[in-house]
């Protein structure tokens, strides 16, 4: 959506707001997620890999300081009308993250996105004091066969939870036929060694929905 449009829906209009008055006026963007309303993930903050190799990697010390439990470098496949791009585009530090999923809070993610928060501010010189720093797991999703996509439709029954070490040819889930009774349920596997990032969230799933990523663990 974004640009955005001032003539455009509401949604356009807002989006443009973002971008020609709010966004100039910012120098560093943290841009908290919770999986939507369709995805899960473990809590992570994000960089995107840039061209500009300078503004990249402000974004990656940023990132370093809101101080996650999983960081992650991303290469957003489409990424034109993303936020994200408004924001790098004008050259800001932005700081992408997903704390938890179903677009729900929890008394972990919100910590983690206060303290997250003011790690930020505390490494622009917005804030006094010293950025907290604990344990953060590096984790690469550049590996195209990390990502899964539901083929099925159905109920979707999870054999991990996340974080769980996961290798190549695990079954990740079954997805039960809701249209016939007595088939065998489909089994989804992973293609690679990893770590269990993200899942599909509800318990319905359709062709062409999210269903799991792996991500490989960088030493």
């Amino acid at each position: 959506v974004f640009p955005g449009d001032p003539d455009g829906t509401i949604t356009q209009i807002i989006a443009d707001f973002f971008s020609r008055t709010l966004l100039p006026m910012a120098d560093v963007v943290v841009d908290i997620h919770s999986g939507g309303k369709t995805m899960e993930f473990l809590p992570f903050g994000a960089a995107h890999i840039l061209d500009d190799k300078s503004q990249q990697a402000r974004c990656v010390s940023a990132v370093e300081a809101f101080n996650a439990p999983y960081t992650l470098m991303l290469l957003e496949p489409d990424a034109v009308h993303l936020y994200d791009t408004a924001a790098e585009n004008q050259g800001k530090v932005f700081v992408s993250t997903e704390l938890g999923g179903g677009g729900s809070a929890s008394a972990t993610s919100v910590h983690i996105a206060r303290r997250g928060i003011s790690n930020v501010l505390k490494h622009a010189g917005i804030l006094a004091g010293d950025v907290e720093r604990g344990a953060s797991v590096n984790l690469d999703t550049m590996n195209p066969e990390c990502f899964i996509t539901s083929e099925h439709r159905g109920l979707i029954e999870m054999r991990h939870d996340l974080g769980a070490k996961i290798n190549a040819g695990d079954i990740l889930a079954v997805i039960h036929d809701t249209d016939r009774t007595g088939t065998a349920p489909v089994e989804c596997r992973s293609k690679v060694d990893g770590i269990f990032m993200g899942r599909h969230f509800p318990c319905l799933i359709r062709p062409g929905d999210f269903l799991a990523v792996i991500a490989t663990i960088v030493d």
